[in-house]
């Protein structure tokens, strides 16, 4: 059996007259991880998730769940992956109990293993369980979408923007529930628009850009690819224009006193660049830095991939 939750190679799926979704994209999910699919809109994520849950036939390549083949063992591959996708999706005359009862039934769960009450426990979803779904709010229903996805007891959980205009402490309750689900070992796949919440959360992060896979890396080594720091400069003066040096990328003055000074980590330190400013005659008031973070390496790498 294959060490990836979920493996990749060279998928490709052109739709009818032409538009290509996904060329050869190819990349594993490893077992036990929170792992990032990001991309702009339109770039081909929603394609490739629906390809693993059986809803797109894909055009090309190879794609494996659990060890099992989507094409070769298609109901062993679907019983493995829950996905929870951007739109909500149940029948708003059934209660959140008989949703989950319903959905249970549809993957062969018996009724002695269904574990309906527990899984609305564990969303916050108990005292509701006998009210019609559609009396529920928006945060309720995506929590919902959550517990339908876990009924049958998958390896591997697909969020597909999950937190898409939701509450800020919705959201932090559904990351709360989603870090208890990886902590008993559920492997979780997360597309995202947050990027603070892909940076905070996933191991390990793919980005992907007009159907193509621009980068696979572990989070850490993606922030790390971003070179620009921002430094803030409080003077002890007025600045009548702003200073010039070539360890400067970029200078902007913001206020009478306040210098917003880009530099390159591989070219420059903040040692270099308060030097700068303090040999044009300027005194130290404060200074503040800003880290690079993954939407700066988002930017650039979508950026630099339609440049191509």
């Amino acid at each position: 059996m294959s060490d990836a939750a979920i493996s990749i190679r060279n998928l490709g799926k052109v739709y009818e007259g032409g538009k290509r979704a996904l060329e050869n994209v190819s990349f594993d999910v490893p077992r036990g991880q929170i792992f990032g699919l990001l991309g702009p809109n339109g770039a081909g994520k929603s394609t490739l998730i629906n390809i693993l849950a059986g809803l797109v036939n894909k055009t090309s390549g190879a794609a494996s769940i659990w060890g099992f083949d989507i094409d070769r063992n298609p109901r062993n591959a679907k019983v493995s992956i829950g996905i929870v996708n951007q739109e909500i999706l149940f029948d708003p005359f059934f209660t959140p109990s008989e949703t989950l009862e319903i959905q249970a039934g549809l993957y062969g769960v018996p009724k002695g293993k269904r574990r309906t009450m527990e899984l609305l426990r564990a969303v916050r979803l108990e005292d509701k369980a006998q009210a019609y779904a559609r009396t529920l709010s928006g945060g309720m229903k995506r929590r919902l979408m959550v517990a339908k996805a876990m009924v049958h007891s998958p390896p591997v959980l697909i969020l597909d923007e999950p937190t898409a205009g939701v509450d800020i402490e919705l959201r932090q309750q559904l990351w709360a529930y989603v870090r208890e689900l990886h902590a008993g070992g559920v492997t979780v796949v997360l597309t995202t628009h947050y990027l603070e919440e892909a940076e905070e959360l996933c191991d390990r992060i793919a980005i992907i850009n007009q159907g193509k896979l621009i980068a696979n890396e572990p989070t850490r080594d993606l922030v790390g690819m971003a070179q620009e720091k921002l430094i803030e400069i409080t003077v002890d003066r007025d600045i009548p224009a702003p200073p010039e040096n070539r360890c400067f990328q970029k200078i902007e003055v913001k206020g009478e006193r306040v210098l917003d000074i880009t530099y390159r980590k591989d070219q420059a330190n903040a040692g270099d660049v308060i030097d700068a400013i303090q040999a044009e005659g300027y005194g130290i008031v404060d200074v503040s830095t800003r880290e690079a973070d993954l939407e700066d390496v988002f930017l650039n790498l979508t950026r630099a991939a339609n440049a191509a």
